[in-house]
């Protein structure tokens, strides 16, 4: 999706039954990486490029609050054989979240509230008067995407202007009816940045550097101008075909929903920023992070400009970005006080997760683990492999649990169980939780060629928190 985000791509994970919450964590101190952390980082993005073809990255890393690392690495064009930390990347979507930092600027001015409707501000959009700014802000406006393609198309070689956007796209029937469902929308952005543009009385990147980019030390220019000499050249690929320059798209097709070029340290700071909770007001950083609703209740995470999600037990704060040539990856670990920003001059393959997944493992190591739930994994594990086995002490069960395996029941484990050969993986899925006054606890126990579920509830036992008789050990194949 041109422009747009990563979301359950990078960071979904496979749970039975449960939902990811996030674990209160002490706030880290300022720590610069390691030379061994350092290394790694080195090591990771040099290997990841030159197997996936991507010409460089530039990548920040925020931890303790502070920028700690900010590095390039490649070839960040034909003309810039030595790759450059301070060079700008095109950060594409990533920009979303300044648009929307400035509406929500303008709006503690007093000149705008997120709940007016567009119509107050722009005519002639279709159903202005029912959409809000919000909706706009956070795609759920019904407003058609005007990018949705992976590829430059036709238009895209001839100039434009926002009204020229919005004459094609915005004045169609919309897609859906508005706050009803959310759909990507560049174009809801666009028409954002129209409104900052006519509320500030001046271009929507000269309010940002007056009000964010200055005051942070941030250096912002337009991507239309960020070509040329001494700017990075973005790259592709055509299926697995060699890595060429990708011609740029003509001015003004990305204007409020991705108009931003920087520098990966540049981005950290803003970053930081948003750890720290300053330039904007606490309650404008709140919003943002704040996951919209549809009117049916439901959410998918995205707030104003931002996807929120959890992964392993931490909070997040994330959104990419795809430009011609470009794509980028940016998230923030609010409770860590860490951030990574990674940044890559091609749009093809996806060398710019697997460095941020990477990097993520090496400065945000898994929280250790509860002493009751590791004891209770073994516990579990032993359980486990006696059902495989065919044996069972039935010492362990409580009285409902040992009516469950019955003869049958047992040998239906074993049968099943014991052919899946050696186990590879058995790990405890989600947090533990309390329901029905049990200890619920699942596992993803992974084979060669396969994974199953474990599903259990123990009793709450004595102080060593492992649990104690077993109330439920259920078995069920799960997607490997």
């Amino acid at each position: 999706m041109p422009l747009g985000p990563s979301l359950a791509p990078l960071f979904a994970r496979l749970l039975i039954g449960v939902v990811l919450t996030a674990i209160p964590v002490a706030q880290a101190q300022a720590q610069a990486l390691t030379p061994a952390e350092t290394a790694q980082v080195d090591t990771l993005v040099t290997a990841t490029l030159a197997k996936t073809g991507a010409p460089s990255a530039s990548v920040a890393i925020v931890r303790g609050g502070e920028i700690v690392f900010a590095r390039a690495y490649g070839k960040q064009s034909e003309t810039m054989p030595v790759a450059n930390a301070d060079a700008p990347y095109q950060i594409a979507s990533v920009s979303k979240q300044f648009t929307a930092a400035a509406l929500l600027l303008l709006e503690n001015e007093g000149k705008l509230s997120l709940d007016d409707k567009v119509s107050k501000y722009i005519p002639d959009i279709t159903d202005g008067d029912k959409i809000s700014l919000r909706q706009l802000l956070s795609h759920t406006s019904g407003l058609q995407d005007y990018w949705p393609q992976d590829y430059s198309f036709k238009a895209m070689s001839t100039p434009v202007t926002p009204q020229g956007i919005v004459d094609r796209w915005a004045k169609k029937p919309l897609d859906f009816a508005p706050g009803t469902q959310w759909q990507y929308s560049n174009t809801g952005y666009v028409v954002a940045g129209m409104i900052v543009e006519k509320l500030a009385g001046e271009p929507l990147l000269a309010y940002l550097d007056r009000k964010i980019f200055k005051p942070l030390g941030i250096k912002a220019i337009d991507q239309d101008l960020a070509v040329g000499k001494g700017y990075p050249q973005g790259y592709g690929r055509a299926a697995l075909g060699p890595v060429r320059v990708a011609t740029p798209a003509a001015h003004g097709w990305l204007f409020a929903a991705g108009e931003l070029s920087m520098s990966a340290r540049d981005l950290a700071k803003w970053n930081v920023a948003r750890l720290n909770r300053s330039i904007l007001p606490p309650e404008d950083w709140a919003a943002q992070e704040t996951a919209v609703k549809l009117t049916d209740g439901s959410s998918n995470g995205y707030g104003l400009g931002v996807a929120t999600g959890n992964l392993n037990g931490r909070r997040y704060v994330e959104h990419s970005g795809e430009a011609v040539g470009f794509l980028s990856e940016n998230i923030v670990f609010p409770d860590e006080k860490a951030a990574v920003t990674v940044l890559v001059n091609t749009w093809s393959g996806d060398s710019y997760q697997e460095i941020a997944q990477g990097i993520i493992k090496t400065v945000l190591p898994p929280p250790p683990a509860d002493a009751a739930d590791t004891a209770a994994a073994k516990k579990m594990r032993a359980v486990f492999d006696q059902l495989r086995a065919g044996t069972l002490d039935r010492g362990l069960l409580t009285e409902d649990a040992d009516f469950y395996f019955t003869p049958d029941v047992l040998a239906d484990f074993r049968n099943s169980l014991a052919p899946l050969g050696k186990i590879t993986d058995f790990t405890q899925m989600g947090k533990t939780r309390l329901r029905g006054g049990f200890v619920n606890r699942n596992y993803r126990v992974t084979f060669a060629d396969r994974a199953v579920g474990i599903s259990t509830y123990s009793e709450l036992g004595d102080s060593t928190g492992t649990g104690g008789r077993i109330e439920q050990f259920l078995v069920a194949q799960v997607q490997k």
